[in-house]
């Protein structure tokens, strides 16, 4: 028997944060495992998006070349992560002073 995507279900969160997406919502979305997801607030909720895969976005505007706004938001929170990577190595690398 199929579950409904639409009914809420209760998730339980871990000690990390970390909550499991039901079986029948990632496989309606298309989110693969292990992937990634966009989550952010809106209107007061979390919402939680798939992240298109660079083979969804291919050709999404073919013949202009601007990139499209999703590409972009992806494009910007990559490089935010690299930036966060960064401080985060540098503030844990050993001074040279000691």
């Amino acid at each position: 028997m199929a579950s409904s995507t639409t009914e809420p279900r209760v998730v339980r969160v871990s000690q990390k944060g970390q909550a499991t997406i039901p079986k029948g919502l990632r496989e309606k979305f298309g989110i693969e495992t292990p992937g990634e997801v966009f989550v952010y607030e809106e209107q007061g909720r979390i919402i939680i998006e798939p992240v298109p895969s660079p083979d969804e976005l291919h050709g999404i505007h073919a013949g202009e070349r601007e990139r499209g706004a999703v590409l972009e938001r992806v494009h910007e929170m990559k490089e935010e992560e690299k930036r966060r990577d960064t401080e985060r190595a540098d503030r844990l690398r050993p001074s040279e002073d000691e």
